[in-house]
């Protein structure tokens, strides 16, 4: 931004914050424009609503420029305002960009309803979330859908994406998020701490809040686990009144929200793994070939986008006629978790809130009752609610359980496979990292840390040749998998009382 004032130019370097309005903090260059003598040139950071400091700009610019402090005051003041009026217009202009709430046709809000009554609702959207570009992960895509509708509820699921670098953790967040009306979700790539403060009060509220790259965001996971837990964030900030005053404001922001983010680093996770679904992606060859085949589809000119843009919309429009309420679960106090799971309370909770989330998506095929006491409306959870929650949510529960990190187990169950194919009693690190193909450094770290928890051990060999290991513990992963049936009994349980 350039802006001449008689005979000086002020040019703005690096733009100007649009959330902190108690300060106006720029870096100015003022050139005069009737000399042009290079020395004739200044450059200065400073906030211009400092009186103090704006007066000791004007005095140091009039030294360097060789003019006026009184010409310089007025510029200064002319100055401020233009850019007042500037941020001013900014800041419309990013209100009118905001996506308008989404109007549905009486006939479009009928197809919505009929789609949602479908007694194949489950089965049917999975299909059709494929047919929508979102290519395998047929488990991860559903239970994600089902996530991101959470956040229409009081209280909202959240989701966390793992894999390495190329796995298709923000395609298959973006794709999935796309199905999710505008005005409903916020996308950020970049954000600061103190910017959540800085939304209008009810501005997040029940909405979808996608963040690119959870590894670069570390400045904003204190708000966000805030509005996770608490659903409100506050912040008091100074701020000086008309005549020059300090007084102080608290900045509200109320949730809850619905958090989807994507991670690399499963220790990154671990940190706030009683707060999130964690969903491992898919990193098989044949998956992989299943993405290159599509994006040869697309590049042939094979794909129809245009029936895929259709049936988009459509989904946003399913969305859009979900009404807000209540659920009651009658079989809860029977759905008990195994001992052994991971943080118990808070997976209890997550569990229990997706079957509710099953059912409130399920709200048209249900009947709405009335509770004579309180007069509060709402559904019921079926039976077949919690089979379809057992079924998506086995393999998170299974990793909740687990002890070891996901890559590390899987780096041991292949150890233990191959093992098992040569006949082995023990051996070398170094015939592992030739067996899995793995740089030596990553191969000795898992090794130390399944030495460390005992999950293998040194049988011989010295630290000069290379020690000798064996496998000490054989089963605990088929213990755990065995325990995640539990459910399934419970369920199967509770279908035989229900004949009687």
């Amino acid at each position: 931004m350039t802006l001449e004032i008689e005979d000086l130019l002020f040019t703005l370097l690096g733009g100007i914050n649009l959330q902190q309005l108690d300060r106006l903090r720029v870096t100015l260059k003022i050139n005069r424009t009737d000399t042009g003598n290079p020395l004739h040139s200044i450059r200065h950071s400073i906030d211009l609503y400092q009186s103090d400091y704006l007066e000791k700009l004007i005095n140091k610019a009039s030294e360097q420029l060789e003019t006026s402090t009184t010409s310089l005051r007025k510029a200064m003041a002319e100055l401020i305002e233009q850019v007042e009026h500037y941020r001013l217009s900014k800041m419309e202009s990013k209100k009118e960009q905001k996506p308008k709430f989404r109007e549905l046709s009486p006939e479009r809000g009928r197809r919505a309803i009929k789609y949602l009554s479908d007694p194949k609702l489950m089965e049917r959207t999975n299909e059709d979330v494929g047919k929508t570009g979102v290519v395998g992960e047929r488990n991860n895509r559903l239970l994600m859908y089902l996530v991101f509708t959470s956040r229409l509820r009081e209280q909202p699921l959240h989701i966390v994406s793992l894999g390495a670098s190329g796995t298709g953790k923000t395609y298959l967040q973006e794709k999935v998020a796309e199905l999710i009306p505008e005005n409903d979700k916020l996308e950020i790539t970049v954000l600061s701490e103190n910017a959540f403060y800085y939304f209008g009060q009810t501005e997040l509220k029940h909405k979808l809040v996608l963040i690119e790259d959870l590894d670069g965001a570390k400045e904003v996971l204190y708000p966000i686990r805030e509005l996770q837990t608490k659903r409100w964030i506050t912040k008091t900030i100074p701020i000086k009144d008309s005549k020059g005053n300090l007084k102080t404001i608290t900045l509200r922001v109320e949730g809850p929200i619905c958090l989807a983010g994507t991670t690399t680093r499963e220790r990154l996770y671990e940190d706030n793994a009683n707060r999130s679904l964690l969903i491992y992606l898919d990193s098989t060859p044949e998956h992989k070939e299943l993405i290159m085949e599509y994006q040869r589809m697309l590049s042939a000119g094979k794909i129809n986008r245009s029936k895929e843009q259709e049936l988009k919309e459509f989904f946003k429009d399913m969305q859009s006629v979900l009404k807000p309420i209540k659920v009651r679960n009658p079989y809860a106090e029977f759905l008990k978790l195994p001992e052994y799971i991971f943080k118990p309370l808070r997976t209890n909770s997550h569990y229990l809130a997706f079957i509710e989330t099953v059912t409130f998506y399920h709200q048209y095929q249900r009947e709405v009752k009335t509770d004579p006491r309180t007069g509060e409306q709402y559904i019921e959870t079926t039976l077949e609610d919690i089979e379809w929650t057992n079924k998506l949510l086995k393999d998170i529960l299974l990793a909740k359980s687990d002890e070891l990190p996901k890559a590390l187990r899987d780096f041991f169950e292949s150890l233990k496979r191959w093992v098992k194919r040569e006949n082995k009693v023990s051996f070398y690190a170094k015939e592992v990292q030739e067996y899995l193909r793995m740089y030596p450094m990553k191969v000795s770290r898992y090794m130390r840390e399944l030495e460390l928890r005992s999950f293998i051990r040194k049988a011989g060999g010295n630290k000069k040749s290379g020690f000798e290991y064996e496998i000490h513990r054989w089963d605990d992963y088929e213990k755990l998998q065995s325990g995640t049936e539990v459910l399934d009994e419970i369920l199967k349980k509770l279908r035989s009382q229900k004949k009687e």
